[in-house]
Protein backbone atom coordinates (compact mmCIF):
# COMPACT_ATOMS: atom_id res chain seq x y z
CA UNK A 1 0.00 0.00 0.00
CA UNK A 2 0.72 3.73 -0.63
CA UNK A 3 2.61 5.23 2.39
CA UNK A 4 1.39 9.03 3.00
CA UNK A 5 2.83 11.43 5.20
CA UNK A 6 2.43 14.37 6.32
CA UNK A 7 3.30 16.74 9.13
CA UNK A 8 0.69 19.23 11.04
CA UNK A 9 3.48 22.05 10.61
CA UNK A 10 4.79 24.17 8.05
CA UNK A 11 7.74 26.08 6.92
CA UNK A 12 10.27 27.00 9.72
CA UNK A 13 8.13 26.18 12.49
CA UNK A 14 8.34 22.50 10.43
CA UNK A 15 11.48 22.30 10.36
CA UNK A 16 12.08 23.41 13.77
CA UNK A 17 10.14 20.84 15.10
CA UNK A 18 10.17 17.79 12.52
CA UNK A 19 12.90 15.16 14.22
CA UNK A 20 12.64 16.36 17.70
CA UNK A 21 15.89 16.02 18.80
CA UNK A 22 17.67 19.26 20.44
CA UNK A 23 20.83 20.73 19.02
CA UNK A 24 22.99 19.53 21.33
CA UNK A 25 21.89 15.86 20.14
CA UNK A 26 22.46 17.02 16.59
CA UNK A 27 25.99 18.03 17.15
CA UNK A 28 26.72 15.39 19.38
CA UNK A 29 25.40 13.04 16.08
CA UNK A 30 27.44 14.71 13.81
CA UNK A 31 30.52 13.98 15.42
CA UNK A 32 29.79 10.53 15.35
CA UNK A 33 31.42 10.92 11.69
CA UNK A 34 28.98 7.74 10.01
CA UNK A 35 30.57 4.55 12.09
CA UNK A 36 33.06 6.57 13.96
CA UNK A 37 32.39 7.65 17.63
CA UNK A 38 33.40 10.99 18.95
CA UNK A 39 36.60 11.17 21.18
CA UNK A 40 35.78 11.16 25.05
CA UNK A 41 32.29 9.83 24.28
CA UNK A 42 30.93 7.52 26.28
CA UNK A 43 29.44 4.32 24.92
CA UNK A 44 26.22 4.96 27.17
CA UNK A 45 25.78 8.14 25.81
CA UNK A 46 26.37 7.09 21.91
CA UNK A 47 23.85 4.34 22.88
CA UNK A 48 21.28 6.76 24.20
CA UNK A 49 21.81 8.48 20.73
CA UNK A 50 21.02 5.71 18.23
CA UNK A 51 18.16 4.80 20.82
CA UNK A 52 16.91 8.40 20.30
CA UNK A 53 17.32 8.33 16.33
CA UNK A 54 16.06 4.67 16.39
CA UNK A 55 12.58 5.76 18.22
CA UNK A 56 11.92 8.43 15.51
CA UNK A 57 12.63 6.01 12.74
CA UNK A 58 15.82 7.32 10.64
CA UNK A 59 18.24 5.72 12.53
CA UNK A 60 18.60 3.22 9.77
CA UNK A 61 19.02 6.00 7.63
CA UNK A 62 21.76 7.63 8.99
CA UNK A 63 24.78 7.22 7.20
CA UNK A 64 23.84 4.53 4.49
CA UNK A 65 24.59 6.29 1.16
CA UNK A 66 28.16 6.02 0.37
CA UNK A 67 27.00 7.82 -2.75
CA UNK A 68 24.68 10.15 -4.26
CA UNK A 69 23.52 11.23 -7.56
CA UNK A 70 21.27 14.71 -8.47
CA UNK A 71 19.32 15.06 -11.42
CA UNK A 72 18.51 18.53 -11.94
CA UNK A 73 15.67 19.53 -14.79
CA UNK A 74 16.84 22.85 -15.84
CA UNK A 75 13.82 25.05 -16.47
CA UNK A 76 11.34 23.70 -13.29
CA UNK A 77 9.36 20.30 -14.42
CA UNK A 78 5.42 20.89 -14.53
CA UNK A 79 4.02 18.91 -11.10
CA UNK A 80 0.81 18.24 -12.75
CA UNK A 81 2.02 16.09 -15.80
CA UNK A 82 4.49 14.11 -13.21
CA UNK A 83 4.71 13.40 -9.50
CA UNK A 84 1.08 15.15 -8.81
CA UNK A 85 -1.17 14.88 -11.29
CA UNK A 86 -4.82 16.60 -10.95
CA UNK A 87 -7.70 14.46 -12.80
CA UNK A 88 -10.31 15.88 -11.37
CA UNK A 89 -9.28 19.65 -12.08
CA UNK A 90 -10.71 21.57 -14.63
CA UNK A 91 -9.31 20.86 -18.08
CA UNK A 92 -7.63 24.28 -18.17
CA UNK A 93 -5.32 22.88 -15.12
CA UNK A 94 -5.06 19.35 -15.48
CA UNK A 95 -3.66 19.17 -19.13
CA UNK A 96 -3.60 16.86 -21.81
CA UNK A 97 -2.42 13.91 -19.92
CA UNK A 98 -4.03 11.72 -17.91
CA UNK A 99 -2.47 9.40 -14.61
CA UNK A 100 -1.62 5.83 -14.77
CA UNK A 101 -0.92 3.73 -11.92
CA UNK A 102 2.28 2.96 -9.98
CA UNK A 103 4.23 -0.05 -8.68
CA UNK A 104 2.83 1.42 -5.59
CA UNK A 105 -1.01 0.77 -4.93
CA UNK A 106 -3.00 3.96 -4.49
CA UNK A 107 0.13 6.26 -6.25
CA UNK A 108 -0.57 7.68 -9.57
CA UNK A 109 1.96 9.46 -12.03
CA UNK A 110 1.48 11.02 -15.23
CA UNK A 111 1.12 8.95 -18.39
CA UNK A 112 4.04 9.94 -19.39
CA UNK A 113 6.10 8.03 -17.46
CA UNK A 114 5.59 4.39 -17.71
CA UNK A 115 8.75 3.31 -17.09
CA UNK A 116 8.99 4.96 -13.68
CA UNK A 117 5.49 4.24 -12.81
CA UNK A 118 6.73 0.55 -12.68
CA UNK A 119 9.45 1.67 -10.16
CA UNK A 120 7.97 3.48 -7.59
CA UNK A 121 8.02 1.42 -4.89
CA UNK A 122 12.27 2.15 -4.89
CA UNK A 123 10.80 6.42 -4.92
CA UNK A 124 9.95 8.31 -2.64
CA UNK A 125 7.86 11.66 -4.04
CA UNK A 126 7.89 15.02 -2.39
CA UNK A 127 4.61 16.57 -3.86
CA UNK A 128 4.82 19.75 -1.07
CA UNK A 129 8.31 20.94 -2.27
CA UNK A 130 7.96 25.06 -2.19
CA UNK A 131 10.22 28.15 -2.28
CA UNK A 132 7.52 31.11 -3.07
CA UNK A 133 10.21 32.42 -5.23
CA UNK A 134 9.66 32.50 -9.46
CA UNK A 135 13.03 33.15 -10.60
CA UNK A 136 15.10 30.46 -12.42
CA UNK A 137 17.97 31.31 -10.70
CA UNK A 138 17.09 32.56 -7.48
CA UNK A 139 14.65 29.53 -6.43
CA UNK A 140 17.81 27.33 -7.95
CA UNK A 141 20.11 28.90 -5.59
CA UNK A 142 18.05 28.13 -2.85
CA UNK A 143 17.65 23.93 -3.79
CA UNK A 144 21.26 24.00 -4.82
CA UNK A 145 22.74 25.36 -1.63
CA UNK A 146 19.96 25.21 0.73
CA UNK A 147 19.75 28.81 1.67
CA UNK A 148 17.16 31.69 0.20
CA UNK A 149 18.36 33.88 -2.59
CA UNK A 150 18.95 37.50 -1.07
CA UNK A 151 16.71 38.89 -2.01
CA UNK A 152 13.90 36.35 -3.20
CA UNK A 153 12.46 36.27 -7.25
CA UNK A 154 15.59 38.21 -8.08
CA UNK A 155 16.41 36.64 -11.65
CA UNK A 156 20.17 36.83 -13.20
CA UNK A 157 21.73 38.15 -10.21
CA UNK A 158 25.39 36.89 -10.75
CA UNK A 159 27.66 34.22 -8.23
CA UNK A 160 29.34 35.81 -5.34
CA UNK A 161 28.05 37.32 -2.10
CA UNK A 162 25.51 37.89 -0.55
CA UNK A 163 24.58 34.91 -2.81
CA UNK A 164 27.58 32.67 -1.57
CA UNK A 165 26.83 29.48 -0.25
CA UNK A 166 28.68 26.70 -1.06
CA UNK A 167 26.33 24.31 -3.05
CA UNK A 168 25.44 20.98 -1.50
CA UNK A 169 27.89 19.34 -3.82
CA UNK A 170 30.95 21.82 -2.46
CA UNK A 171 29.91 20.76 1.31
CA UNK A 172 29.75 16.92 0.14
CA UNK A 173 33.10 16.91 -1.18
CA UNK A 174 34.43 19.20 1.64
CA UNK A 175 33.88 16.49 4.28
CA UNK A 176 33.91 13.17 2.47
CA UNK A 177 37.23 14.56 0.25
CA UNK A 178 38.48 13.19 -3.02
CA UNK A 179 38.79 9.18 -3.80
CA UNK A 180 42.05 8.27 -5.27
CA UNK A 181 42.91 10.84 -8.42
CA UNK A 182 38.81 11.47 -8.86
CA UNK A 183 37.53 14.54 -7.23
CA UNK A 184 34.97 14.05 -4.79
CA UNK A 185 32.16 15.87 -6.44
CA UNK A 186 31.64 16.27 -9.90
CA UNK A 187 29.28 18.49 -12.64
CA UNK A 188 28.14 17.65 -16.10
CA UNK A 189 27.65 17.72 -18.80
CA UNK A 190 28.09 21.43 -18.81
CA UNK A 191 26.59 24.14 -16.07
CA UNK A 192 23.67 26.10 -15.17
CA UNK A 193 22.84 29.63 -16.38
CA UNK A 194 19.69 31.29 -18.52
CA UNK A 195 19.48 32.88 -21.34
CA UNK A 196 22.96 34.90 -22.15
CA UNK A 197 24.82 32.51 -20.95
CA UNK A 198 24.24 34.07 -17.58
CA UNK A 199 25.43 31.63 -14.72
CA UNK A 200 23.33 30.73 -12.08
CA UNK A 201 25.04 32.14 -8.26
CA UNK A 202 24.92 28.14 -5.64
CA UNK A 203 26.47 26.26 -8.40
CA UNK A 204 30.28 26.09 -6.80
CA UNK A 205 31.97 26.00 -3.42
CA UNK A 206 31.17 29.31 -2.85
CA UNK A 207 33.13 30.64 0.88
CA UNK A 208 34.01 27.10 1.59
CA UNK A 209 37.23 27.50 -0.97
CA UNK A 210 37.83 26.23 -3.89
CA UNK A 211 39.39 23.03 -2.43
CA UNK A 212 35.74 22.18 -2.48
CA UNK A 213 34.76 23.14 -6.15
CA UNK A 214 32.66 20.33 -7.49
CA UNK A 215 34.34 19.72 -10.96
CA UNK A 216 32.55 20.70 -13.91
CA UNK A 217 33.17 18.64 -17.08
CA UNK A 218 31.75 19.96 -20.09
CA UNK A 219 31.15 17.30 -22.37
CA UNK A 220 28.32 15.27 -24.76
CA UNK A 221 28.84 11.38 -23.53
CA UNK A 222 26.43 10.58 -26.53
CA UNK A 223 29.10 11.84 -29.27
CA UNK A 224 30.68 9.21 -31.20
CA UNK A 225 34.27 11.23 -29.96
CA UNK A 226 33.63 11.37 -26.86
CA UNK A 227 36.45 12.51 -24.27
CA UNK A 228 36.95 14.88 -21.97
CA UNK A 229 38.09 18.23 -22.73
CA UNK A 230 39.25 19.16 -19.08
CA UNK A 231 41.57 16.25 -18.50
CA UNK A 232 42.12 14.46 -21.81
CA UNK A 233 45.38 14.87 -23.35
CA UNK A 234 45.77 16.96 -27.42
CA UNK A 235 45.62 14.78 -30.25
CA UNK A 236 49.33 15.26 -31.26
CA UNK A 237 50.31 14.55 -27.61
CA UNK A 238 51.76 11.09 -26.60
CA UNK A 239 51.92 9.67 -22.82
CA UNK A 240 55.38 9.18 -23.68
CA UNK A 241 55.90 13.12 -24.67
CA UNK A 242 53.87 13.97 -21.79
CA UNK A 243 56.16 12.20 -19.38
CA UNK A 244 59.03 14.06 -21.41
CA UNK A 245 57.46 17.80 -20.97
CA UNK A 246 56.28 16.86 -17.55
CA UNK A 247 60.23 15.77 -16.26
CA UNK A 248 61.24 19.77 -18.29
CA UNK A 249 58.43 21.61 -15.95
CA UNK A 250 59.79 19.37 -12.39
CA UNK A 251 63.15 20.58 -12.68
CA UNK A 252 62.07 23.88 -13.50
CA UNK A 253 60.30 23.63 -10.93
CA UNK A 254 62.90 22.76 -8.49
CA UNK A 255 65.57 26.06 -9.89
CA UNK A 256 62.42 28.03 -8.05
CA UNK A 257 61.87 26.71 -5.08
CA UNK A 258 62.17 29.78 -3.14
CA UNK A 259 59.17 31.28 -5.79
CA UNK A 260 56.77 28.16 -5.33
CA UNK A 261 57.00 29.16 -0.96
CA UNK A 262 54.09 31.11 -2.27
CA UNK A 263 50.74 30.30 -0.62
CA UNK A 264 48.91 30.91 -3.90
CA UNK A 265 51.55 29.12 -5.84
CA UNK A 266 51.46 26.12 -4.07
CA UNK A 267 47.39 25.95 -4.34
CA UNK A 268 48.30 26.18 -8.38
CA UNK A 269 50.94 23.50 -7.75
CA UNK A 270 48.09 21.04 -6.21
CA UNK A 271 45.65 21.74 -8.71
CA UNK A 272 48.37 21.31 -11.30
CA UNK A 273 48.93 18.17 -10.14
CA UNK A 274 45.62 17.18 -9.43
CA UNK A 275 44.96 17.39 -13.22
CA UNK A 276 48.22 15.55 -14.10
CA UNK A 277 46.89 13.09 -11.92
CA UNK A 278 43.55 12.97 -14.02
CA UNK A 279 45.32 12.60 -17.46
CA UNK A 280 47.61 9.66 -16.01
CA UNK A 281 45.79 7.05 -14.17
CA UNK A 282 44.13 4.21 -15.05
CA UNK A 283 41.00 4.95 -12.55
CA UNK A 284 40.43 8.12 -14.03
CA UNK A 285 40.28 6.76 -17.73
CA UNK A 286 38.50 3.68 -16.64
CA UNK A 287 35.73 5.94 -14.82
CA UNK A 288 35.22 8.21 -18.41
CA UNK A 289 35.38 5.40 -20.46
CA UNK A 290 31.38 4.80 -21.16
CA UNK A 291 32.87 3.07 -24.55
CA UNK A 292 33.38 0.04 -22.58
CA UNK A 293 29.70 -0.46 -21.49
CA UNK A 294 27.38 -2.66 -23.86
CA UNK A 295 25.37 -1.37 -26.38
CA UNK A 296 22.33 -2.94 -24.76
CA UNK A 297 23.14 -0.92 -21.58
CA UNK A 298 23.48 2.66 -23.20
CA UNK A 299 20.35 2.01 -25.54
CA UNK A 300 18.76 1.62 -22.57
CA UNK A 301 19.85 4.77 -20.65
CA UNK A 302 18.74 6.52 -23.78
CA UNK A 303 21.09 7.73 -26.85
CA UNK A 304 21.08 11.38 -25.85
CA UNK A 305 23.01 13.83 -24.04
CA UNK A 306 21.55 13.56 -20.67
CA UNK A 307 20.89 9.57 -21.06
CA UNK A 308 24.40 9.31 -21.46
CA UNK A 309 25.49 11.34 -18.92
CA UNK A 310 23.30 9.39 -16.73
CA UNK A 311 24.59 6.78 -17.28
CA UNK A 312 28.32 8.67 -16.84
CA UNK A 313 27.23 9.33 -13.63
CA UNK A 314 26.92 6.06 -12.56
CA UNK A 315 30.19 4.87 -13.83
CA UNK A 316 31.25 8.28 -11.90
CA UNK A 317 30.30 7.06 -7.97
CA UNK A 318 31.04 3.75 -8.78
CA UNK A 319 34.56 4.55 -9.21
CA UNK A 320 34.49 6.35 -5.97
CA UNK A 321 33.40 9.82 -6.91
CA UNK A 322 30.77 10.97 -3.76
CA UNK A 323 28.31 13.11 -5.71
CA UNK A 324 27.47 13.73 -9.40
CA UNK A 325 25.60 16.27 -10.59
CA UNK A 326 23.75 15.71 -13.76
CA UNK A 327 22.14 19.11 -15.02
CA UNK A 328 19.62 18.77 -18.16
CA UNK A 329 20.80 21.71 -20.18
CA UNK A 330 19.54 23.06 -23.20
CA UNK A 331 19.25 21.66 -26.41
CA UNK A 332 20.69 22.77 -29.63
CA UNK A 333 16.69 23.30 -30.93
CA UNK A 334 15.54 24.45 -27.96
CA UNK A 335 13.23 27.16 -28.82
CA UNK A 336 13.83 30.28 -27.04
CA UNK A 337 10.54 31.18 -25.62
CA UNK A 338 10.49 27.52 -23.82
CA UNK A 339 14.03 25.85 -23.11
CA UNK A 340 14.60 22.89 -21.28
CA UNK A 341 12.13 22.11 -18.76
CA UNK A 342 10.65 26.04 -18.87
CA UNK A 343 7.89 25.42 -21.41
CA UNK A 344 5.88 28.72 -21.65
CA UNK A 345 4.65 27.35 -25.18
CA UNK A 346 3.52 24.02 -26.20
CA UNK A 347 3.64 22.52 -22.84
CA UNK A 348 2.48 19.52 -24.28
CA UNK A 349 3.65 19.06 -27.21
CA UNK A 350 7.47 19.42 -26.14
CA UNK A 351 6.30 17.19 -22.72
CA UNK A 352 5.22 14.59 -25.19
CA UNK A 353 7.76 14.70 -27.85
CA UNK A 354 11.09 16.40 -26.07
CA UNK A 355 10.98 16.40 -22.35
CA UNK A 356 9.70 13.30 -20.86
CA UNK A 357 11.07 10.38 -23.07
CA UNK A 358 14.32 10.66 -22.37
CA UNK A 359 13.78 11.81 -18.84
CA UNK A 360 11.37 8.61 -18.29
CA UNK A 361 13.98 6.25 -19.88
CA UNK A 362 16.78 7.40 -18.47
CA UNK A 363 15.82 8.08 -14.79
CA UNK A 364 14.28 4.77 -14.77
CA UNK A 365 17.40 2.71 -16.21
CA UNK A 366 19.47 4.52 -13.93
CA UNK A 367 17.02 2.54 -10.46
CA UNK A 368 16.99 -0.42 -12.39
CA UNK A 369 20.92 -0.68 -13.05
CA UNK A 370 21.51 0.35 -9.62
CA UNK A 371 19.13 -1.97 -7.91
CA UNK A 372 21.04 -4.67 -10.63
CA UNK A 373 24.44 -4.11 -9.78
CA UNK A 374 23.11 -3.93 -5.63
CA UNK A 375 24.27 -0.47 -5.37
CA UNK A 376 20.59 1.30 -4.67
CA UNK A 377 20.64 0.60 -1.21
CA UNK A 378 23.63 3.08 -0.47
CA UNK A 379 23.41 5.17 -3.29
CA UNK A 380 20.97 8.27 -3.04
CA UNK A 381 19.38 9.56 -5.98
CA UNK A 382 17.59 12.71 -5.93
CA UNK A 383 15.02 14.03 -8.67
CA UNK A 384 14.38 17.94 -8.73
CA UNK A 385 14.05 21.10 -10.14
CA UNK A 386 14.38 24.75 -9.19
CA UNK A 387 10.62 24.78 -8.91
CA UNK A 388 7.00 23.53 -10.73
CA UNK A 389 4.85 25.00 -13.54
CA UNK A 390 1.71 27.42 -12.93
CA UNK A 391 -1.48 25.32 -12.38
CA UNK A 392 -3.39 27.55 -15.55
CA UNK A 393 -2.48 27.06 -19.29
CA UNK A 394 -1.42 30.66 -20.53
CA UNK A 395 -2.95 32.06 -24.16
CA UNK A 396 1.07 30.24 -25.59
CA UNK A 397 -0.79 26.48 -24.26
CA UNK A 398 2.34 26.54 -21.89
CA UNK A 399 2.99 27.06 -18.35
CA UNK A 400 4.68 29.33 -16.41
CA UNK A 401 6.96 29.71 -13.07
CA UNK A 402 5.68 28.32 -9.66
CA UNK A 403 7.68 28.08 -6.94
CA UNK A 404 4.57 27.83 -4.41
CA UNK A 405 4.62 24.44 -4.48
CA UNK A 406 6.18 21.28 -6.57
CA UNK A 407 7.41 17.96 -6.42
CA UNK A 408 10.34 16.40 -6.44
CA UNK A 409 11.66 12.21 -5.71
CA UNK A 410 14.37 11.07 -3.61
CA UNK A 411 15.31 7.17 -3.87
CA UNK A 412 17.25 4.52 -2.71
CA UNK A 413 20.82 5.35 0.54
CA UNK A 414 18.59 5.25 2.99
CA UNK A 415 15.03 6.81 1.68
CA UNK A 416 11.76 4.88 2.23
CA UNK A 417 10.30 3.34 -1.37
CA UNK A 418 6.80 4.01 -2.23
CA UNK A 419 6.01 6.99 0.13
CA UNK A 420 4.46 9.90 -0.78
CA UNK A 421 5.22 13.02 1.91
CA UNK A 422 3.21 16.04 1.54
CA UNK A 423 -0.32 17.18 -0.09
CA UNK A 424 -0.70 19.73 -2.36
CA UNK A 425 -4.65 21.76 -3.03
CA UNK A 426 -6.65 20.14 -5.53
CA UNK A 427 -5.15 22.65 -8.23
CA UNK A 428 -1.87 22.00 -7.35
CA UNK A 429 -1.56 25.05 -6.46
CA UNK A 430 -0.22 25.40 -3.14
CA UNK A 431 0.91 23.13 -0.20
CA UNK A 432 -1.92 22.01 2.36
CA UNK A 433 0.05 19.78 4.75
CA UNK A 434 3.83 18.15 4.82
CA UNK A 435 5.73 21.65 2.63
CA UNK A 436 9.11 20.89 2.38
CA UNK A 437 11.53 23.59 1.89
CA UNK A 438 14.79 23.32 0.30
CA UNK A 439 17.17 23.75 3.58
CA UNK A 440 14.83 20.25 4.37
CA UNK A 441 15.94 18.24 1.09
CA UNK A 442 19.58 19.68 2.19
CA UNK A 443 19.40 18.14 5.53
CA UNK A 444 18.09 14.87 4.47
CA UNK A 445 20.63 14.38 1.62
CA UNK A 446 23.15 14.90 4.41
CA UNK A 447 21.75 12.82 6.43
CA UNK A 448 21.59 9.87 4.53
CA UNK A 449 25.73 10.39 4.21
CA UNK A 450 26.34 10.78 7.53
CA UNK A 451 26.68 14.00 8.46
CA UNK A 452 23.57 16.07 10.61
CA UNK A 453 22.46 19.16 9.38
CA UNK A 454 24.33 20.85 12.24
CA UNK A 455 27.47 19.52 11.42
CA UNK A 456 29.64 22.94 10.91
CA UNK A 457 31.73 23.61 8.27
CA UNK A 458 33.93 27.58 8.74
CA UNK A 459 33.69 30.51 6.55
CA UNK A 460 36.37 32.37 5.07
CA UNK A 461 36.38 34.82 8.67
CA UNK A 462 36.32 30.63 10.39
CA UNK A 463 33.08 31.39 11.84
CA UNK A 464 31.33 27.80 12.67
CA UNK A 465 28.25 27.74 9.99
CA UNK A 466 25.81 24.69 10.19
CA UNK A 467 25.78 22.81 6.94
CA UNK A 468 21.81 23.09 6.82
CA UNK A 469 19.22 24.94 8.60
CA UNK A 470 16.81 21.90 7.95
CA UNK A 471 16.26 18.98 9.26
CA UNK A 472 15.76 15.42 8.02
CA UNK A 473 12.34 14.23 6.42
CA UNK A 474 11.76 11.98 8.52
CA UNK A 475 8.31 11.16 7.00
CA UNK A 476 10.61 9.49 3.79
CA UNK A 477 13.67 7.93 6.16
Amino acid sequence: MIQFHSLQRSGAAASNHRVGLCRREWLRIGSLGGLGLAAGSSAIENLGLAQALESRGIAGSFGKAKRCIVLFMLGGPPQHETWDPKPEAPAEIRGDFKPISTATPGLQVGELMPMTAKLTNHIAVLRAMATDDNAHSASGYWMLTGNPHSPKNAENSLPGPPNDWPCMAAVVRHLKGDSGALPGAIRLPEEIWNTGRLLWPGQDSGWLGSHADPWLVRCDPNAKDFKIPDIALPADLTIEHFGQRRGFLEQLNRSLDKIQKDPSLQRWSTWQNKAIELIRTKETQNAFAIEQESDATRDRYGRNRFGQSVLLARRLVESGVSLVQVNWTRGQDDPDNAPAWDTHAKNAERLKTVLMPPMDQAYSALLEDLVQRGMLDDTLVIWIGEFGRSPKHNAAGGRDHWGHVFSGALAGGGVQGGAVHGVSDRQGAYPLDGRVEPQDLTATVFHCLGFAPHTEIRDRLGRPLAISKGAPIEAIL
